[in-house]
């Protein structure tokens, strides 16, 4: 039985993890693979600054250190933003996903031009990073968003019947008015729409959660993972300072 370790980036209840962990009913995957849910310790409160960032990365990769000697086979990130895949691949041998890249170099595969449909302008910054890290800027028809507050706990649970509406709305805009010919979801927190729109809308859309799952599953049948000429480990590595840390931080709340 092969095992994929799914890293939540923020601290939650149970029960909110258990709407991350809904994501897998989206897809169809070998009975041969167990995904366990696990938050992070540390976390900013969403990802706007640049310490935002700083400090995902940090959770992030702390939450992963450990994974190949707990006996998991892969690693998923559970966000678009990628925070904390190249610390992690640099730490560990095992695959190590992230939705982001995989959502934008997924949808050409479908379509000549796609639209990130977000939740609010301040995740842009990411989206660029992504695209221009990739060389792809010129592949985005445009990034739009309904101007809402994300959830990062609740998601969009109790929101359907004004969010969904809203998404659908501004995706059309990007087919119509950007030229796009794929959608792709911002945001693994808004997984639960995406039922919605793919069965409305005229194109594609790339539901990043489930399909970096796809991507382990995929990974581990191939017996491939990351080039370590890319991401090379640390000729001193400091593990025992990075859990202090954590431990230090998640005390501090």
């Amino acid at each position: 039985m092969k095992r994929v370790l799914v890293i939540v980036p923020f601290p939650m209840s149970a029960e909110n993890l258990a709407q991350r962990r809904d994501q897998l009913k989206a897809v169809a995957l070998e009975s041969g693979i167990d995904f366990d849910f696990e938050a992070v310790r540390v976390a900013p409160k969403n990802y706007v600054s640049a310490s935002d960032m700083a400090l995902a990365e940090f959770g992030i990769l702390e939450a992963g250190l450990e994974a190949a000697r707990r006996g998991y086979d892969a690693v998923c990130v559970d966000t678009v933003s990628d925070s904390g895949v190249a610390a992690l691949r640099s730490e560990l041998s095992i695959p190590v996903i992230g939705p982001g890249r995989a959502s934008v170099l997924t949808a050409l595969m479908f379509g000549n031009r796609f639209s990130i449909l977000a939740m609010w302008p301040h995740w842009r910054h990411f989206y660029l990073r992504t695209l221009t890290d990739l060389g792809l800027s010129e592949k985005c028809a445009s990034i739009r968003w309904i101007d809402a507050t994300p959830d990062n706990q609740g998601l969009l649970a109790g929101k359907e019947d004004e969010v969904f509406p809203a998404l659908e709305a501004v995706a059309r805009r990007c087919i119509a008015e950007d030229g796009a010919e794929v959608i792709l979801l911002g945001s693994t927190t808004m997984h639960q729409a995406h039922a919605h729109l793919a069965a409305r809308l005229p194109v594609p859309v790339i539901n990043p959660g489930p399909l970096s799952y796809k991507l382990a599953e995929a990974a581990l049948g191939l017996g491939l993972t990351h080039s370590p000429a890319a991401w090379p480990a640390s000729p001193a590595p400091r593990q025992g300072v990075i859990h202090a840390m954590a431990e230090a931080g998640a005390k501090a709340g």
